[in-house]
């Protein structure tokens, strides 16, 4: 007999990946219409939060490699969104920039939060405990990597 706890229904990462993939595919067509991934979104929400920022500090914020966060700034500075240069105190770090029109995207992402209140039924407070929740979580196993 099989051992339970081995059951991908038993998984809690499972249960987390697979809730982030449908949370994904629902937004998709919003983000499309944006012409943004979901990553790209990610650095958005982070630059319109507090704009000018190092490569490596939106890096930690999104728990990026730079590696990883490079090929995305690539396509939204291609895009027009934001704008890369080099730290004149420090060559070594790059700053990113929004543009105008990045800053201009921002209203247009009003309808992503909107979407998500109305998949807790307007509910904040459920929503804010299972975030604080998951984020307990996440801190736990970047303490116990093992």
């Amino acid at each position: 007999m099989a051992d339970d706890s081995l059951r991908l229904d038993e998984f809690l990462c499972f249960a987390i990946h697979s809730t982030a993939h449908a949370i994904n595919r629902a937004t998709k067509p919003m983000l499309d219409q944006m012409g943004l991934t979901y990553p790209q979104y990610l650095v958005m929400v982070v630059l319109w939060g507090k704009d000018d920022q190092t490569v490596g500090g939106i890096g930690e914020k999104l728990f990026l490699e730079s590696s990883t966060l490079t090929p995305l700034l690539k396509r939204l500075e291609a895009a027009g969104y934001v704008q890369r240069s080099r730290d004149p105190s420090d060559e070594r770090q790059v700053r990113v920039r929004l543009t105008d029109k990045g800053r201009e995207l921002h209203c247009r992402a009003g309808c992503i939060p909107d979407w998500f209140r109305e998949a807790f039924d307007g509910d904040m407070d459920e929503a804010r405990e299972l975030k604080s929740r998951i984020v307990q979580l996440r801190e736990r196993v970047l303490r116990h990597p093992e």
